[in-house]
């Protein structure tokens, strides 16, 4: 008989050790009612009169719900699935404040989804997953937190239109696409227009330079012959001054210059009358040479 009591002894004590390992909590109840929740480490509980009411887990959960019909603002109905991360942050409120949590959480998220939808229409509900992440969010956080759930956050996970509404925004977004494209083209053109007016108006003022530039140069080079020549002149004057020519001398010099004039592309020239005794002076010895060197040839011929 003592050897059953020790038996007995002993599997109480057995059963009655808990441990709980790390991110678990244990709810425990006492004759019915909530008497502890147990954490981390080693515990005793009393075979018989203590029942473990739930086994929490304390990480993060994420559960994926299926895709929940909404109508849009615009009367569109669209399918739009969620995805839920939370928390337990008390097991006690998590045991007893609700039946089922977790399909307590997906009911409250798709009346939730269905109230934002529905204050949008399609191309927001499109082009606003943030601010339905966010709203939703801080819906679900509050609505759960009596139930001891902590909502950290909240995705809206694919936004699933009507057919003939893709096929629609297909169209439209092909249509932008081409758009674009003949934009670009035409900038593009438009573009290159400029360039090569560009290059013609520089290649215009280029040529314009050249041309001026060569004129110029022309126009300096005809200047400074002009003075040379005007430089020489002077410079033969002041020699015959310096060497005291006569007047002789003087009219030779006026004469070869009117030679060099005759040369020219006048068509009338007016000769001094004072140089036309030294042309016939000049006609004559030039005759009277001519035939001086006439005989010499004839002589040497003999």
């Amino acid at each position: 008989m003592g050897w059953v009591l020790l038996i007995f002894l002993l599997l109480v004590v057995v059963f009655g050790v808990k441990i709980i390992p790390q991110s678990r909590a244990k709810v425990v109840e006492r004759l019915g009612s909530y008497h502890e929740t147990l954490q981390t480490g080693l515990h005793y509980v009393i075979p018989f009169i203590d029942r473990i009411a739930s086994d929490v887990s304390l990480k993060e959960i994420v559960k994926d719900f299926a895709p929940q019909p909404v109508i849009t603002k615009d009367n569109v109905t669209m399918q739009i699935d969620t995805v839920v991360y939370f928390q337990i942050t008390d097991p006690k409120l998590y045991t007893y404040g609700v039946e089922n949590p977790v399909n307590a959480i997906e009911n409250l998220t798709a009346t939730t989804l269905r109230n934002i939808i529905g204050e949008l229409e399609l191309d927001q509900t499109l082009t606003s997953r943030d601010i339905i992440n966010a709203k939703m969010r801080s819906i679900l956080d509050e609505a759960t937190d009596p139930w001891g759930i902590k909502v950290n956050r909240v995705e809206v996970k694919n936004i699933i239109p009507p057919r003939d509404i893709q096929e629609a925004m297909e169209k439209q977004m092909r249509a932008e696409r081409e758009r674009r494209e003949k934009i670009l083209q035409a900038e593009g053109e438009k573009k290159a227009a400029i360039l090569i007016a560009e290059g013609e108006k520089e290649s215009a003022i280029l040529r314009a330079d050249a041309k001026r530039e060569t004129h110029i140069r022309e126009a300096e080079g005809e200047a400074q012959a002009i003075i040379k020549i005007q430089e020489a002149t002077a410079q033969g004057i002041r020699l015959l001054k310096e060497a005291k020519a006569d007047e002789s001398v003087l009219k030779l010099k006026s004469y070869e210059a009117m030679v060099d004039v005759a040369n020219g592309q006048s068509t009338k020239i007016i000769v001094p009358s004072d140089l036309q005794n030294l042309v016939t002076a000049g006609t004559i010895l030039k005759e009277t040479f001519k035939d001086s060197k006439t005989v010499k040839e004839e002589n040497k011929t003999e």
